[in-house]
Formats: C-alpha cells, sequence, structure tokens
C-alpha cells in the first residue's frame, strides 16, 4: 500500500495514467486482463448478478475479487469523553425524542431503500453468490484514524443520506450538522472543531480467488 499523500512518484503516475468512465457491469477490458478486480465502498450500487459476470470475464484464472466497505456507526475517541462524543453521534436503540440526539437515526429516513439500514447484508448476498470455492469474508476490521473533528464531520456529510436531506432541505441539513458539531465540541471541552479525535471506522470485507486453469 502507498502513501500517496507522500509519493510523489506515485502521484505523478497517477496524474499521468489512462483512466475510464464506466458502468462496474461492463468495463472496456479484454477477458483476461486483470490480475485484481477491486472497489471500495461502491459494488452496493452495483447490479449484482451481472457485475459478477463481469469480474469473472476480466480476471485472469487465479486473480482475485477484492470489495471493501464500511458501517454507518463510527465511533469517537477522545480521552475520557468517548461514551458521551458516541451517545451524540451512534444510532441509540432506545426511545429518545428529540433527532438531535441521533446524528444517525437522523440521516436513517433519507437513507436509500436500496441500501436498508446498512449495505453489510448487500455485500453478504455478494459473497454468497460469488462461485468460486476460494473465497473469504471478513467483518468488522477496525481502523482508528486521528482526524479533525470538522474532518469527521466532512465525512459524514458525505454519506448518501445526508445529501439526499441536504438537496430535499439544505437549511435542515445545516442545522442538523452545525446542531451536532457544538454538541460534540461542548462534551470534548474544547472551544474548536479543529481539535482532534480518533475516528473508529468498522471495515468489512471479502476476498475470492478465480480457479486457475488446470
Amino acid at each position: 500500500m502507498w502513501d500517496v499523500d507522500r509519493d510523489k512518484e506515485l502521484c505523478c503516475w497517477l496524474l499521468t495514467s489512462p483512466m475510464w468512465q464506466c458502468p462496474g457491469e461492463q468495463m472496456p477490458f479484454e477477458d483476461g486482463a486483470a490480475d485484481l478486480v477491486t472497489a471500495m465502498t461502491a459494488a452496493h450500487w452495483f447490479d449484482r448478478p451481472r457485475f459478477l459476470l463481469e469480474a469473472d470475464r476480466l480476471l485472469r484464472p487465479g486473480g482475485c475479487l477484492a470489495l471493501l466497505s464500511y458501517t454507518m456507526d463510527f465511533e469517537l475517541e477522545y480521552g475520557n469523553h468517548s461514551s458521551q462524543l458516541n451517545a451524540i453521534c451512534q444510532e441509540v436503540r432506545s426511545h429518545l425524542t428529540t433527532w438531535s440526539h441521533l446524528f444517525y437515526a437522523a440521516l436513517l429516513p433519507y437513507r436509500s431503500t436500496h441500501l436498508g439500514s446498512s449495505s453489510l447484508m448487500l455485500y453478504k448476498q455478494m459473497y454468497d453468490s460469488i462461485p468460486y470455492e476460494d473465497k473469504e469474508w471478513h467483518e468488522c476490521f477496525q481502523v482508528r484514524k486521528k482526524m479533525p473533528l470538522s474532518s469527521y464531520m466532512h465525512m459524514v456529510e458525505t454519506f448518501t443520506s445526508y445529501q439526499a436531506l441536504l438537496k430535499k432541505d439544505p437549511l435542515e441539513a445545516k442545522k442538523l450538522s452545525q446542531d451536532i458539531t457544538d454538541k460534540l465540541v461542548s462534551a470534548m471541552g474544547v472551544s474548536s472543531p479543529g481539535t482532534d479525535v480518533i475516528v473508529v471506522v468498522k471495515y468489512f470485507y471479502l476476498l475470492a480467488c478465480k480457479p486457475s486453469m488446470k
């Protein structure tokens, strides 16, 4: 894995390499052209049967299919305030009466019905549909990353559910985001959303290897 922020040669290579914009179910490459077919937080939008056929067509014998995504329920860590921060942000399964306590819950009504409450099951169905015998399924691979609280908020604002709310009611979306930011800053006992927190992201992924030719 490369850190593209630090590897100038890799950045130059990426910027000068050819790129294609095309459906995941119909890619402009020859049969058996790929050692690896992979997608990050995208495969849940694909037409599953068509994508798997296309991936099988593209992979050479012995090639690998790798699909990765993460759950919506990020966790925050900040000293002794972690529980309070997560009570503000997480979908808490209780009968709280105001949306201001439930950032993720407030976004659920705007989440695509295709995804349901979690895209994990779509990936599990994808895994079950892969015909290869050599395959693996992994859940809850946690990654901790330090970032400013403001960056965490910007990341959540990229969720399709938030974007749907933003499209329907921009003022309400911005009010929700600002309200949660203010509550988190207050709970942390700091004055700026530029303060670093640890964001815990829960990934899940599948790996599958196309059989080698005998």
